[in-house]
């Protein structure tokens, strides 16, 4: 393997990470938006509670769903719903016994993955063809 190889080579996932980076952003930020919409609302604590963040989701969520980019997974977005007053994201989304189901957080996934899994792979090949044109 040639050194100009080796450089090139040890460039593409920080390169990769930068172009995928504000697409997992939009993702994020158009599931969350949809999962909103979808979701039954009383008093609204459960509607602001759905979010997503870097990494891992804050204490006492429950994480829906992750994207992440192409690599290792240093990037990493969490979805989640749920904090220490809208405990109960999980009971609405699969029911209970004594109460029937209200799932918003999967029927918003299905609707977007396939949109979601285009966008992070576009993003990826056109960052690697860049890498290997220049």
């Amino acid at each position: 393997m040639s050194p100009a190889f080796r450089r090139r080579l040890q460039n593409v996932v920080p390169q990769v990470s930068a172009a995928v980076r504000p697409v997992l952003i939009k993702s994020a930020d158009e599931l969350v938006a949809l999962m909103k919409r979808l979701c039954p609302v009383e008093d609204g604590d459960l509607r602001d509670s759905i979010g997503w963040a870097w990494g891992d989701a804050p204490r006492g969520a429950v994480v829906i769903d992750k994207l992440s980019g192409r690599g290792r997974g240093r990037d990493r977005i969490v979805i989640y719903a749920g904090n220490a007053t809208a405990y109960y994201a999980r009971w609405v989304e699969f029911g209970t016994r004594k109460s029937k189901a209200h799932p918003f957080f999967f029927p918003a996934y299905r609707a977007l993955k396939r949109r979601i899994r285009s966008r992070i792979s576009r993003a990826t090949r056109k960052a690697l063809r860049e890498i290997g044109s220049g």
